[in-house]
């Protein structure tokens, strides 16, 4: 077994990728939706953090988030919200055969691949990379031709505040403004 060590910067901003069990393509359907924006907000009333940015795909999401000063435990808050989602979405989703000896000892669903992959952002460039990265990946996965199509991304809410012009990531246009012009 691996001895896998997490970043761990207090106040930093992290990117992750977490990613359903055996790739299940249901994270968009409206039940799981709804309990992954309510587990959200409650983890969040509890251990704050900001989404900087955020895509849900069928079988996996993207995002980064900002954790307060002095506080570098985003494990806990992905545990408590892929646990919430489980208990309210997981019966509505049954896999036979996906139930392992290990997934019943650890008392895990079927819904949440076990881990999730996290990157401390280093700089701005490195955020403005991870940005164009989660909202370009619907596009990415072929699900949509154009990114302004999807929409469960915040990539709406850039292109709001004119971060990103309405028809980035559609016609080739794959840079973002960040408030430049």
């Amino acid at each position: 077994m691996s001895n896998y060590s997490r970043a761990s910067t207090p106040g930093a901003s992290f990117f992750f990728t977490v990613i359903t069990h055996r790739r299940q393509p249901v994270l968009c359907e409206e039940p799981v939706r709804a309990a992954l924006r309510t587990s959200i907000q409650r983890v969040r009333e509890v251990a704050p953090f900001s989404i900087e940015a955020w895509v849900l795909l069928p079988d996996h999401l993207h995002c980064i988030w900002t954790l307060p000063e002095g506080d570098a435990d985003f494990s806990s808050r992905w545990s408590r919200i892929k646990r919430h989602v489980t208990i309210c979405c997981g019966d509505l989703f049954p896999r036979q055969g996906f139930t392992t000896k290990s997934r019943k000892a650890r008392q895990e669903g079927t819904l949440w691949q076990r881990r999730f992959w996290e990157h401390r952002i280093r700089d701005e460039r490195d955020f403005e990379t991870h940005m164009d990265y989660i909202h370009f990946n619907p596009v990415k996965h072929g699900v949509v031709e154009r990114v302004a199509d999807w929409p469960w991304s915040t990539f709406h809410r850039y292109v709001n505040s004119e971060v990103y012009a309405p028809h980035w990531g559609g016609g080739g246009d794959m840079t973002g403004n960040f408030g430049e012009s």
